[in-house]
């Protein structure tokens, strides 16, 4: 059974695992991205991780929550882990791009409602 306690947990664990994607694809492009194999799996292992953290979530918080798209969230962690093999680069660099910064802002709110977000900057 998922802890309700624990959901701060998780939604620090995908603040910091956004922060990680930004901070590796800073002044990067789409070419700089697949050029390079360590930025590309480093950016892939953290989306991994904010949709496995959101997989955790209680499914209350997830419910009193419906403006993130948790079943996105989670659908691309489960479609990383398990189509390793044929990943769309443009999909990955479209989640960075367009995705990520609006789930980050909505995670801060989050935290910032839990009382555990006063060392996080917005």
């Amino acid at each position: 059974m998922r802890e309700q306690l624990r959901d701060k947990e998780r939604l620090v664990h995908i603040l910091l695992a956004i922060d990680r994607v930004v901070r590796y694809t800073e002044g990067k492009s789409f070419d700089d991205f697949v050029a390079d194999d360590m930025m590309y799996y480093a950016v892939v292992k953290n989306i991994e991780i904010i949709g496995e953290a959101a997989n955790m979530l209680t499914m209350e918080f997830q419910n009193s929550h419906p403006q993130t798209p948790w079943k996105m969230v989670k659908g691309m962690r489960n479609y990383i882990v398990h189509e390793y093999f044929q990943i769309d680069n443009i999909v990955v660099w479209d989640v960075v791009t367009k995705n990520l910064m609006e789930l980050r802002k909505q995670i801060v709110s989050y935290i910032a409602d839990t009382d555990c977000g006063t060392w996080i900057d917005a």
